[in-house]
């Protein structure tokens, strides 16, 4: 599986060495080879490996194998999210999930949207992890491998370690192993005391001992000696750093798209209010059974997003509309030739805070000083102590959450 490098992204995008003037030690850089307008698509990605998050699985939250796309129709996601199994969505042809398309893999039983996505998986990294009728078994290798994975690694997860157990056998099952290794040793690398740091963000106090567990299930379950520099404590460790700096968040959602497609029916002025209401109550009715998981989640390797450097006024944002695992960069603003095309890797609320406070967050989880315009402007405000901040965001969290909810 390539990733997605239309002509449209080589002419408009160039990947590059930075200069630093983003971070302290900055990696690639990508920049608008000519002017991109606001709202374009620069380009739309598939990722190297993907994999569903362990938890959102085991919470019944069904998504394709290979794709991620959402396996529940809208309605049935809504009836399971909201606690109404009666729960009956007006438009119900807006839903564009097709149960009638599912594949299950005819020996282990996992699901996959299409009969395309089946044979896809099976031809990339699938022959070499499926469990065929061990997949209920505890004693798998495998199995073992994920229990100890959710055993130190707690929701909301960010990264998993499937996507490692499918770069392995991606380079197990390929002909040309060397092509595999070399696209996944261009995602950015770390000095020892970084991954160090990374791998303790990732699995909390005790990570060493849980690392050196994770490496020796790992082993057990997945060596090859074409790859034996991956089952060392060093190259573990830079494999799970690797990991856990580049994997991007995937959320996809059939109640999602069913609502955006609502949206965009030509109704009168008496029937759209009916159906705002319903949604919004609807929405609500999730938020007190659920909560704010409302998406299928899981984690992808991408190799050109991988080289958008963060800014804290990005000019581009990523998306997943297809609802599946094909990356979408918009541009927020106009972008002229020449300039770095940068990505937010602070949510919107992070964004609003003051320097020190984003300074504060980027340290900690991406272990970087950003020196991104904004910042630089901001140099000379007094520092704000995020017990403040804290504080001044909670009392206008209450404000905004009905509207944040609608917005998955």
């Amino acid at each position: 599986v390539d990733v997605c490098r239309s002509s449209l992204v080589r002419a408009q995008v160039g990947a590059r060495r930075g200069t630093g003037r983003y971070t302290v030690t900055m990696g690639k850089g990508l920049f608008a080879k000519k002017a991109i307008k606001k709202g374009d698509t620069i380009f739309i990605e598939r990722p190297l490996v993907s994999a569903q998050f362990l938890w959102n699985s085991l919470y019944k939250y069904k998504a394709c194998e290979f794709c991620l796309r959402a396996l529940e129709t809208a309605e049935d996601n809504a009836r399971r999210l909201s606690g109404i199994p009666d729960l009956s969505l007006p438009h119900p042809e807006l839903c564009k999930v097709h149960p009638e398309l599912h594949q299950a893999c005819p020996q282990c039983q996992v699901m996959y949207c299409s009969n395309e996505c089946r044979q896809a998986a099976a031809d990339q990294y699938h022959r070499a992890l499926c469990l065929g009728t061990s997949q209920e078994d505890p004693n798998h290798p495998i199995s073992k491998l994920k229990d100890a994975w959710r055993s130190m690694h707690y929701p909301p997860e960010t990264s998993s370690i499937m996507l490692m157990a499918r770069m392995v056998a991606t380079v197990k099952q390929a002909q040309d192993k060397g092509h595999w290794q070399k696209l996944f040793s261009q995602f950015c690398s770390r000095a020892a005391n970084e991954e160090e740091e990374i791998a303790h963000k990732l699995l909390g106090e005790k990570f060493q001992g849980q690392l050196t567990v994770l490496r020796t299930l790992f082993t057990t379950a997945l060596y090859d000696d074409h790859l034996n520099r991956w089952f060392t404590p060093e190259g573990f460790r830079s494999l799970f750093s690797l990991v856990g700096t580049n994997g991007q968040g995937i959320g996809t959602s059939s109640l999602s798209q069913w609502v955006h497609a609502c949206d965009a029916l030509a109704l009168t002025s008496q029937q759209r209010e009916q159906l705002d209401s319903f949604i919004d109550q609807l929405y609500k009715d999730v938020e007190k059974e659920t909560g704010d998981f409302l998406n299928c989640e899981g984690s992808g390797l991408f190799l050109l997003q991988s080289a958008c450097n963060h800014s804290c006024i990005p000019n581009a944002a990523a998306s997943f509309p297809s609802n599946n695992f094909l990356l979408h960069l918009s541009a927020l603003s106009d972008i002229s030739p020449g300039e770095e095309i940068g990505i937010s890797y602070l949510d919107c609320c992070q964004c609003d805070r003051s320097r020190h406070s984003r300074h504060k967050i980027l340290r900690d989880n991406y272990l970087f000083i950003c020196s991104c315009p904004k910042c630089v402007s901001q140099m000379d405000e007094l520092d704000l102590t995020s017990d403040e901040e804290e504080e001044e965001e909670g009392e206008a969290e209450g404000d905004d959450m009905e509207d944040e909810m609608t917005d998955v």
